[in-house]
């Protein structure tokens, strides 16, 4: 059952198997589901084999992803699929990004590879070299329900590649309107969401596998439940987090 416009969205609650073996998406679901209370448990942890993208969007392969996760493991799946699109380049790489790094997960030389077509093209200055991040979300149950999401960032390339903190195509990807790259940007930057707070005996979740994602240790009897990634961060920066709050309006609830 596809699930858009004006159709009742199904929410999300309990365990949600988030369906990536990439690192560095799956810290980034995590993060965002967090505050929700959301039980998250990876494909990885799982032992999920992961299924063949055989889409032409990145939507239908984030759906293949999910439903492949959903019917293996019985639970709601939640997948991305997400890349880069070159407008010199036609879009690509676009669903073919993580291919354009190899088996190796080489994306340094994928980038080198998207530098190397530019210069062919003859695409040197900033207005040449404009490109969008794409995200595309899906839930699928078991149940054959999906709910899908999509969203995308504009930015200009760059060479070199600047920065360590992203992941992927990041440190190549300036976002509009931003001095720095995605590889130059905190988690929290990327993502839109403010610093984190430095009093964290106060504010803050204390990370220690005792305390529940959003139980506060120390925290003043007054103080109001954590705000979450939507409430903090309604228009977002990067791709996957416009997307997400997309998601999180219709089928995420705080806990």
């Amino acid at each position: 059952m596809h699930v858009s416009g004006l159709d009742a969205h199904r929410p999300i609650a309990g365990k949600l198997v988030i369906a990536t073996h990439n690192p560095g998406k799956l810290a980034e679901m995590r993060g965002l589901l967090a505050p929700y209370g959301i039980d998250a448990i990876s494909a990885g942890d799982l032992g999920l084999r992961e299924p063949e993208e055989t889409g032409m969007t990145f939507r239908d392969n984030a759906r293949i992803k999910a439903e492949a996760a959903a019917t293996a493991s019985g639970l709601p799946a939640f997948a991305d699929d997400s890349g880069l699109a070159v407008d010199a380049l036609g879009g690509e790489p676009g669903i073919y990004s993580a291919r354009w790094a190899g088996a190796d997960k080489n994306f340094s030389r994928a980038m080198e590879t998207i530098e190397q077509k530019l210069r062919e093209r003859g695409a040197t200055t900033p207005a040449q070299r404009g490109a969008q991040f794409v995200s595309a979300l899906c839930v699928a149950w078991p149940d054959g329900h999906v709910e899908e999401f999509e969203a995308r960032v504009e930015g200009t390339l760059v060479f070199p590649p600047r920065g360590d903190q992203g992941f992927g195509y990041d440190p190549m990807f300036l976002p509009d309107g931003h001095a720095r790259t995605f590889g130059e940007m905190s988690s929290e930057e990327k993502h839109g969401l403010p610093p984190p707070a430095r009093n964290q005996a106060e504010w803050s979740p204390v990370s220690r596998p005792d305390c529940a994602p959003n139980e506060k240790v120390g925290a003043r009897s007054d103080a109001k439940p954590e705000a979450t990634f939507a409430d903090r961060a309604p228009n977002g920066l990067s791709h996957r987090a416009r997307a997400f709050v997309k998601l999180a309006e219709a089928c995420l609830e705080r806990r």
